[in-house]
């Protein structure tokens, strides 16, 4: 994609992570563009779904700035954020009783009237979303009646839905198999290159992320690393991710290897 056509979606600035006095993560530097497919990687426990939740106002940082499309993100209100950022997290949906069709509408909340009444651009939208997933065949079931792999393409089609410029996914692959993994992110990418939004999501999937992103962040405490995959290789950020007696880096193949 040319760079003419893209703009700074996320900024952040010196941003620190964490719970009240508890510090997660800080030095948090970088700008995501539109049209992008972020990964956000880093050892269990380094913040990556605390990172998630702090871009989408869900719990507050504890210094630095986030810019959303420009604006601070603290000057922000609810109404306006739902229009800018749709987030998937971790969390089972409130009620599987819910038809695929019904989870899925639920992302033009932001826009509908008090009563709820679809629009024709609505519809359209929510049609969007079941064909982007290729979900029409599951419309009508119950989301009780999916495989972990279907509700997660449900739950991605009703951020899609939701038509925001910036799409946070906390954990997309978790509980699936290698197959669906890569189906899953495949599926991400190609939306990225289709609608130019700018998708960001966590992972334990190092090795699948180095292949497939356009960008990663790799979180550390206080010396995070951003840019693409090769840049990241080159600085040799993944060296020091993981004790060096149980697991390396090999830059050539872009894997870990178990030292035996």
């Amino acid at each position: 994609m040319s760079s003419d056509t893209q703009h700074i979606t996320i900024s952040t600035k010196d941003l620190t992570i964490g719970y009240k006095n508890v510090t997660v993560a800080n030095t948090i530097n970088f700008d995501s563009l539109s049209g992008e497919f972020i990964g956000i990687v880093g050892i269990n426990g380094i913040g990556k779904s605390t990172l998630l939740r702090t871009l989408a106002k869900i719990q507050p940082s504890l210094s630095g700035s986030i810019s959303i499309e420009g604006k601070a993100l603290n000057t922000l209100d609810t109404s306006a954020l739902a229009s800018e950022i749709s987030i998937v997290l971790t969390e089972p949906i409130a009620s599987k009783n819910l038809t695929v069709q019904e989870v899925i509408a639920l992302g033009r909340q932001p826009y509908t009237n008090w009563i709820g009444t679809l629009t024709e651009q609505d519809t359209s939208k929510i049609k969007e979303a079941i064909q982007m997933l290729q979900l029409e065949d599951l419309v009508h079931k119950k989301c009780y009646e999916l495989s972990d792999g279907q509700l997660q393409r449900v739950m991605i089609a009703r951020a899609l839905a939701q038509d925001t410029s910036i799409i946070l996914l906390d954990e997309p692959t978790t509980h699936l198999d290698l197959y669906h993994k890569v189906q899953i992110l495949k599926l991400l990418k190609s939306i990225t290159e289709e609608t130019k939004k700018t998708i960001l999501f966590t992972s334990h999937e190092i090795e699948m992320v180095i292949q497939l992103c356009d960008k990663l962040l790799l979180l550390k405490e206080s010396d995070s690393s951003y840019g693409t995959p090769n840049e990241l290789i080159e600085k040799r950020a993944f060296d020091t991710l993981f004790p060096s007696d149980t697991v390396i880096f090999d830059a050539n193949t872009g894997t870990f290897r178990i030292q035996k």
